[in-house]
């Protein structure tokens, strides 16, 4: 038998609802986007209220949310590499570490640019 492909809104809500689903399940499962989500939750709203201008709320904002992406995606390849299998191997490491290095880089941005516009 075979599927069909939804289109228009159908395939929206359903896009929407595995989006939502997925944002649900990390949460849940990975400690690490829980620790960024609280963090976001402090800082969007400083960041909202601050004297700045409207560029530098904007870029605020921004790499605050790079963060929580940075950290799914990384969540994402970390399960994709369990579920492939329990032993080590070289490249498990390597793409475990690759993630890992993508969340270290937006943090390092983040700090950047929040330095910047609030003290320099």
């Amino acid at each position: 038998m075979t599927q069909k492909t939804l289109h228009g809104l159908k395939r929206i809500r359903n896009a929407t609802r595995y989006s939502c689903q997925g944002l649900r399940s990390a949460f849940s499962n990975e400690p690490a986007f829980r620790e960024e989500v609280v963090l976001s939750v402090i800082m969007i709203p400083t960041a909202a209220i601050l004297d700045i201008t409207q560029v530098e709320r904007i870029l605020l904002i921004v790499t605050v949310i790079l963060v929580l992406i940075a950290e799914l995606f990384n969540s994402a390849i970390e399960a994709v590499v369990d579920r492939i299998g329990p032993e080590q191997h070289p490249l498990s490491g390597q793409a475990k570490d690759i993630g890992s290095a993508a969340v270290m880089l937006t943090m390092l941005l983040t700090a950047y640019v929040w330095a910047e516009v609030l003290f320099l």
